[in-house]
């Protein structure tokens, strides 16, 4: 048992990561990554070693978020989305290129930054995105291809400035 709780500790960073993405807050993600552990330490039981345990934490983390949602649905609280600054450091260019890829991360539609953030950024291999996620492989491999395809789209309009169409930037 002590063996489980130490592979689930050593799962915290990338679980609050995904809880930050989730909500966009990092009281509120700490929050939700409490409640996921508690969920995960009373359930421990259900999960059968040898199977993929970040994979196991991440759907309760979501379920979890999504229960969150549903409640907050019947009392809406306001969160105000401007008020999250990222924290650079270096010189002023890099700031701003920094922020264009924030920004063009943030248009991005839920499934496209979620599906990122698995694969992209905690590493995960399409198939355990895919379990996550409850959706096919196929599907993740999809949203993987879409959302690159659409920051790629997105950050070199904003290199060229609104309005240019896609196959005249290519032409520059």
């Amino acid at each position: 048992m002590t063996a489980t709780i130490d592979l689930i500790e050593a799962e915290i960073p990338r679980l609050r990561r995904f809880a930050r993405f989730l909500v966009g807050d990092a009281d509120r993600a700490d929050d939700l990554v409490q409640e996921c552990l508690t969920r995960a330490i009373t359930k421990i039981d259900s999960w059968q070693p040898g199977t993929n345990l970040r994979a196991w934490l991440f759907v309760i983390l979501r379920n979890c978020h999504f229960n969150e949602l549903r409640r907050s649905n019947r009392s809406p609280i306001i969160a105000d989305a401007e008020d999250r600054a990222a924290a650079v450091p270096g010189n002023q260019e890099a700031h701003m290129s920094l922020l264009e890829v924030r920004e063009a991360f943030l248009r991005l539609s839920d499934e496209h930054r979620e599906v990122l953030l698995l694969v992209a950024v905690e590493g995960l291999a399409y198939e355990e995105a895919a379990s996550i996620l409850n959706v096919p492989i196929g599907t993740v491999r999809t949203r993987i291809f879409r959302a690159r395809e659409s920051l790629r789209d997105m950050l070199a309009m904003d290199d060229q400035g609104p309005g240019v169409p896609v196959a005249r930037r290519e032409m520059r």
